[in-house]
């Protein structure tokens, strides 16, 4: 493999593979050496990639400014355009926006060229009925952001209503509403959450830090992969 093409790849396996990646994956993934790896490492952080960690240790990509927005292939733009055209559909109006504003920035750094296919992206998307509101949302994303617990007041389809403290992991969106994933301190388990039968919610002081990536992963391997 020519080394421009193994640089390129070495940072696709370092932005995709959960990190921190080994050095012996990344040489296994490259087909080079370990030590011609550990070089293409530095020569990664010359041009400007911001690479956390050593030998023994794996690494993370922290920052990518040496692989600029051009370098995004057709097929990539589509993706893009269709992904963000969903956020704007069914997300709450703080993340539609800052998805119209990804979009822009993508667009005012791509070649001509490149921006014409984004103009005129062959995939769309168009929901017929409206997502239900997602209620507390600024609260529960800086609550998930921050890992501190959260008091609820939940209504169950029932109609019935408790009052718990959970641990917010992930709010997942579909194209009827939005659903907290959470550790439910009061059933002592992991439970999804609608947004729209949330009638309280409110941050408070206690850090469930560093947990909540694990926490996440556990919730996901239980539903079988799926949110």
């Amino acid at each position: 493999m020519p080394r421009t093409d193994r640089m390129f790849r070495l940072l696709h396996l370092l932005r995709t593979l959960p990190a921190p990646v080994t050095a012996a994956r990344l040489a296994e993934e490259t087909g080079v050496s370990e030590r011609t790896l550990y070089r293409d490492i530095g020569a990664l952080r010359s041009a400007g990639a911001v690479i956390d960690g050593a030998a023994g240790f794996g690494f993370t990509l922290t920052e990518d400014p040496a692989l600029p927005p051009q370098m995004f292939d057709r097929l990539e733009i589509e993706a893009l355009v269709l992904g963000l055209a969903e956020v704007r559909q069914v997300a709450d109006p703080a993340l539609a926006a800052a998805a119209e504003g990804a979009l822009a920035k993508i667009a005012a750094t791509v070649p001509e060229r490149v921006e014409r296919q984004m103009m005129h992206a062959v995939t769309m998307s168009y929901r017929f009925s409206p997502a239900e509101p997602a209620r507390f949302i600024d609260t529960i994303r800086d609550a998930c952001w921050h890992e501190t617990a959260l008091d609820i007041r939940y209504a169950d389809a029932e109609g019935r209503t408790t009052e718990r403290r959970v641990r917010p992991l992930a709010v997942v969106y579909t194209d009827r509403h939005a659903t907290l994933l959470a550790w439910c301190c009061l059933r002592e388990g992991f439970r999804r959450f609608h947004l729209h039968r949330m009638t309280a919610c409110a941050a408070t002081a206690e850090s469930f830090r560093p947990r909540r990536v694990e926490l996440l992963r556990r919730v996901i391997a239980e539903m079988g992969g799926r949110t």
